[in-house]
């Protein structure tokens, strides 16, 4: 039998016919972009493809932000360049992912001897020597007792882990959490149901198990804790970053401590876009002197180059979680928790951040950059309402637009000032990308706001940079920054 195949079995021969089953066919290959035709892709072609198999909704606001016409080609340190070899100065930073500005040559050289080496990536069956690195440097880091690490993907993943060990530590009979108003954790269904955003929320079915309160109202939290024994968790980010940059002052942060000792709650700092230095502290919450039980790191603890989150928790409260053989895998980490070139990312970025002084810098460089502001602010006082943040996280606050506007003009426009929410700073950040080369970020609920987040190696030169343009947009006026928006959309 030609198309025959012989299984010997010790003294039985047995011949089975395969000729039913000829040589199948090879899989067709897709039309597949390669590597070098991505890159090479025009701003039309991506506007097709966006359009088609992203997110046309949001192209909406790229184009009237004149975003759109962008084409980034490459990036270092504060800049981008785009496709006309036009620097880019950043003061956006990724809300808050580029601590070690853009392809930071020690993050790219780690990557490349990791890559070299053939070092492995995915090594769930074993122990990681990468991973376990990290969680010692992320210990090391960390006040108090906080030195049992979860590692994930992103910052959701990273709440989603913290939220997690703190309800199982609470226990069953304390299942509430309490949250605050304008707070953002992340898009996961879990910590969705913590964030304070009807755009987000949707009309997803969420958890029930919360209670919302005002952000910085300890009144509030201790009527809260008092009067509802069921609550177990408090979850609350250091500086509300989709609130506008809001901070609560030393007092409230101490005062939380001791009412959670004293009812038992357990507090989860959310610090995924305030941490890693960003504030002039490795932690925003290290400004006031309190340790919380749980807090959450990602954004730029991936060195700008890989997606990385972690869950930082109290020994005592981990163990109470997930301590023992039986507990143990009830959330231990998932298949890319733990990678190897994203951990061996974040080891050289945490020793970036500590030998360069970034955390240094970023107190430092951000004040200048905060008396720069409130300069401006003293100067266009009609346009510009407040100032406010700590080290490289900046919110400035635009005035209703009916504010801005003259005497005439305001009684009519103020009836339009809450659909005209954001005009302002959209005006603005169009501008100083168009004319200055500059970009900065917005936030999610004070739509007023324009959040400047750059990375930690920011100079005060670029500081300079980045006030000469602001001062110059500011200078056109409400009238004049109005029509040069409305010119360059029909253009």
């Amino acid at each position: 039998m030609a198309n025959a195949i012989s299984l010997n079995n010790h003294d039985d021969e047995v011949m089975i016919d395969i000729s039913a089953n000829p040589a199948r066919e090879p899989v067709a290959k897709p039309a597949l972009l390669s590597v070098e035709e991505a890159k090479a892709l025009d701003v039309a072609k991506m506007t097709d493809l966006f359009t088609r198999h992203l997110n046309p909704g949001q192209l909406h606001f790229m184009k009237l932000l004149g975003f759109h016409k962008v084409k980034i080609e490459r990036a270092e340190g504060m800049y981008y360049y785009d496709q006309n070899g036009r620097k880019i100065l950043d003061f956006f930073g990724g809300f808050g992912s580029l601590a070690l500005g853009h392809n930071h040559p020690r993050i790219l050289d780690a990557r490349r001897k990791f890559q070299d080496e053939n070092r492995q990536e995915i090594a769930i069956a074993f122990m990681s020597q990468y991973a376990t690195a990290l969680a010692h440097n992320l210990a090391a880091c960390s006040p108090g007792e906080l030195d049992m690490v979860f590692l994930g993907s992103s910052g959701s993943e990273a709440m989603e882990a913290a939220i997690k060990v703190a309800e199982r530590a609470a226990g069953p009979k304390r299942p509430k959490i309490v949250y605050a108003e304008n707070s953002f954790h992340g898009k996961t269904k879990g910590v969705l149901s913590i964030t304070d955003g009807s755009l987000y929320r949707g009309e997803f079915k969420l958890v029930d198990n919360t209670v919302k309160v005002p952000f910085g109202d300890i009144d509030a939290i201790e009527m809260a804790f008092r009067t509802d024994p069921e609550i177990g968790v408090i979850v609350l980010e250091t500086v509300q970053g989709g609130g506008g940059i809001i901070q609560a002052d030393t007092a409230f942060w101490q005062r939380l401590r001791e009412l959670c000792d004293k009812y038992g709650v357990l507090w989860v700092a959310d610090e995924v876009q305030c941490g890693f230095g960003r504030t002039g502290k490795f932690y925003a919450f290290e400004h006031h002197g309190v340790v919380p039980d749980v807090t959450a790191l990602a954004k730029s603890l991936g060195g700008g180059k890989s997606a990385m989150g972690a869950m930082i928790a109290k020994r005592d409260v981990y163990m109470k979680a997930y301590g023992t053989p039986k507990t143990a895998m009830i959330h231990a980490m998932a298949t890319f928790g733990g990678i190897g070139e994203a951990c061996v990312t974040s080891i050289e970025a945490m020793n970036v951040l500590y030998d360069e002084h970034l955390i240094d810098n970023s107190a430092n460089t951000g004040d200048y950059l905060l008396s720069r502001l409130k300069e401006l602010q003293v100067r266009y006082p009609s346009l510009l309402k407040d100032v406010r943040g700590q080290g490289m996280m900046i919110g400035i606050e635009f005035h209703d637009l009916s504010k801005t506007m003259p005497l005439v003009l305001r009684p009519v426009v103020a009836m339009l000032d809450d659909k005209l929410k954001g005009s302002l700073p959209g005006f603005i950040g169009s501008h100083l990308l168009r004319d200055h080369g500059v970009l900065v970020a917005f936030t999610e609920y004070n739509r007023n706001v324009i959040r400047l987040e750059p990375p930690l190696i920011c100079e005060k030169r670029h500081v300079d940079d980045f006030i000469t343009a602001f001062d110059e947009v500011m200078s056109r006026g409400i009238v004049r920054i109005v029509k040069d928006f409305v010119a360059a959309q029909v253009k």
